[in-house]
């Protein structure tokens, strides 16, 4: 037997840990039902890590309902559990995706995955990742002792059976519409290779939510009822991805796993994936098909794709992939395959999810990752790896890669093995079995032509993370660790929201207590009390307990007093204000506000204990959020007192300075939205931004310059 190792530690893997146990299991029905009883085991911890996580999964088996008693709905089951099992803990984190998939994903997840969810579910949303990069990790780890890792999200429309049926009622999303077959694949493994994962697991965790997790403790045995063992008691290598961040180096174990598998094969390749685009890949393909003139490649992938944006990036990738292979001239040794389920006159492509390559009879990968760029350098991303070492691993791998070739053309693992002895060919194989309507299909895209689209393709998938442009780079610095458009979209998000709020005020009966010529006629007249001063500081007080836009009674201040007096009145009550609302933050305590942010408080935490006066600051001079939240979350963080102030007092100046002076103009517009005043209001804004951002510069250069 050939000697060649493929699977090394710090080359193409991180570790390489022992299993008693791992399997394969193919398509949605056969993962959920093998998750549910793995969580009806859980006794003391549970993490489950994604791309997606949806509330409303239903974890049922291929019969498609739950008979044991529990809700079939994912996060109705996990309420159900912590509830029943005050020592179990559950942790949730998904990646806080970007707004080109809200259309997608669950509307509010952290509504339906935290808020509504017992405290021992734990719940965050994964921004812990540079510009453009997402997190693609879907893993799940039962006790330490259990963990699944393959391409499956626990989320809506991924169910199906391996039957795959033109019409099957049991196939439907949320709102009960259909869709068409999917096709996927996970791995479930123990022993030492589980308790990595779940070292992987509370890593990703602690990146995400800003907190660790309990200690990695094994414990009792949740394997799934029924599942049957494809391997025991072998290695399991484990490869990721991971970018680069400011505490630590880009991982590139998926990549070069990709390039040693290739490098090794003899005879056949096959892969199963959702995208082809990369194109290194792709020629260190071609290169090892010229060196080894009897291997052949079978690449089973979906028929087309259904968004724009797949259909010209990901799709034109595709067809740049398989192009290179042409040019070597080695194209009649790969094939280009998707399934097909027919039933009469009907016909329906099945859609590919999964992230499999089968080398040979040596090497069987199942995870994350895809064949794109992005995969082998930006995202996260995992996979699970067997390298057969023995005659008997080497039967297994061919079996299951004989398994998921069978699955397509409706054979078994068998029959696909006997026509690969008849024919000497797995591509004639997979091309010509076929039963019960079950089949593969040449794919053809030959009406797709990717050279239009290279621009937009460097931007959705690229290898690396793209650096802002250099005048972004004078505030946010050449690496920022999070993905600054997503807050930058959150802050748009916040802004449509005050707006919302502003026009319930005018259009509500509040409209009465809180319209502009009444806050502004009522301080006036407070102006000719005697007590005027302690009044307005009462004012801002109430109006920071209310959440009442600060600036908006700023503004009212310096048109009701003059700029002079206006701004030493509103500066004194929105420093007073803060700090009420600190103290408050303080009093309740983290618990309370986290039961409303979740762990993503333990970031804002660190990053303003990390940074102090200037963290606050900045936070003032660019808000990202309302001025009483921040106040609140500072106070219950615990961020010291004087760096709170000091901080406050800093980030506030420019605003308070701008609307003291332009208040009795920005107050017209207002009262009366003239063309005169909208003008002189907009040019105000800008001057503020303008004001905002410079301050912030000098900040940051501040900062830098004393690292």
């Amino acid at each position: 037997m050939d000697t060649f190792v493929i699977l090394t530690p710090n080359r193409n893997i991180w570790r390489l840990e022992r299993a008693r146990r791992v399997a394969v299991l193919i398509d949605g029905a056969n993962y959920f039902g093998a998750l549910r009883q793995a969580l009806l085991n859980a006794r003391s911890t549970v993490f489950i890590i994604g791309w997606d996580l949806d509330s409303r999964t239903r974890l049922v088996d291929e019969s498609g309902h739950a008979n044991d008693g529990y809700p079939e709905g994912f996060v109705d089951l996990l309420t159900a559990l912590v509830n029943e099992r005050p020592e179990l803990t559950v942790h949730l984190l998904v990646w806080d995706f970007s707004v080109l998939y809200a259309l997608e994903r669950e509307p509010f997840p952290t509504v339906s995955l935290g808020w509504r969810t017992p405290r021992r579910i734990r719940f965050c949303l994964d921004e812990d990742l540079p510009p453009g990069a997402s997190h693609h990790q879907k893993l799940v780890v039962v006790d330490d002792a259990l963990a699944f890792c393959g391409g499956l999200d626990v989320t809506i429309r991924r169910w199906d059976t391996a039957e795959h049926r033109l019409d099957d009622a049991r196939r439907v999303d949320p709102a009960g519409a259909p869709y068409r077959p999917f096709h996927d694949v996970q791995a479930v493994v123990d022993g030492a290779a589980a308790r990595a994962l779940a070292e992987l697991a509370r890593e990703r965790w602690q990146r995400g939510a800003c907190e660790r997790g309990p200690p990695v403790h094994p414990a009792g045995d949740p394997w799934p009822t029924g599942v049957t063992a494809d391997f025991g008691e072998i290695d399991v290598g484990i490869a990721r991805t991971a970018p680069a961040s400011d505490e630590t180096q880009e991982v590139r174990e998926v990549e070069a796993l990709f390039f040693d598998a290739i490098g090794r094969a003899v005879r056949t390749i096959y892969i199963e994936n959702q995208f082809l685009t990369a194109g290194r890949l792709a020629r260190h393909l071609a290169k090892r098909m010229q060196q080894q003139p009897e291997l052949e490649v079978v690449l089973v992938v979906p028929k087309g794709h259904h968004s724009w944006l797949e259909t010209h990036i990901m799709q034109a990738g595709r067809v740049r992939f398989m192009r290179i292979i042409e040019a070597a001239g080695v194209a009649e040794r790969a094939a280009l395959l998707c399934p097909h389920v027919t039933d009469g006159e009907r016909s329906i492509d099945v859609m590919v999810h999964s992230k499999v390559m089968v080398v040979d009879d040596v090497l069987l990968r199942v995870g994350s990752a895809n064949l794109n760029n992005r995969s082998i350098g930006l995202d996260t991303e995992c996979d699970v790896a067997i390298e057969a070492k023995t005659a008997d691993e080497r039967r297994d791998v061919e079996r299951m890669r004989n398994s998921l070739l069978g699955h397509h053309c409706g054979v078994s693992a068998a029959e696909v093995s006997a026509s690969f002895a008849r024919t000497g060919s797995l591509i004639e194989s997979a091309r010509t079995l076929t039963r019960d309507g079950h089949h593969l299909q040449p794919v053809d895209d030959s009406g797709v032509e990717p050279s239009a689209v290279l621009t937009l393709e460097s931007l959705a998938d690229p290898e690396r993370q793209i650096p802002p442009p250099t005048f972004l780079q004078t505030f946010v610095g050449k690496q920022p660790r999070a993905r600054r458009l997503g807050r930058l979209a959150k802050m748009i998000v916040t802004g449509l929201l005050v707006l919302s709020l502003i026009l319930a005020w005018r259009f509500t009966p509040l409209s009465a207590l809180a319209h502009p010529d009444n806050i502004r006629q009522w301080l006036v007249d407070v102006a000719e009390i005697p007590g005027a001063p302690l009044i307005v500081l009462a004012t801002f007080i109430l109006g920071g307990l209310v959440v009442f836009p600060v600036m908006l009674l700023i503004a009212a201040t310096a048109a009701a007093f003059g700029p002079w007096l206006g701004f030493a009145l509103a500066g004194t009550g929105a420093i007073a204000s803060a700090v009420i609302t600190y103290g408050i933050g303080a009093a309740i305590g983290r618990d309370a506000v986290e039961t409303v942010l979740g762990p993503r408080l333990h970031r804002v935490r660190r990053s303003i204990t990390k940074r102090g006066v200037l963290a606050v600051a900045a936070i003032r001079l660019v808000p990202i959020a309302p001025f009483t939240l921040v106040n609140l979350v500072a106070g219950a963080s615990r961020i010291p007192f004087a760096d709170y102030v000091l901080g406050t007092v800093i980030g506030m100046a420019p605003g308070l300075i701008l609307m003291s002076a332009l208040g009795h103009q920005i107050w017209s517009m207002i009262s009366e939205p003239t063309p005169t005043n909208i003008l002189l209001f907009v040019l105000a804004v800008l001057a503020w931004f303008i004001v905002s951002i410079g301050a912030q510069a000098l900040l940051l250069h501040w900062r830098r310059r004393n690292a």
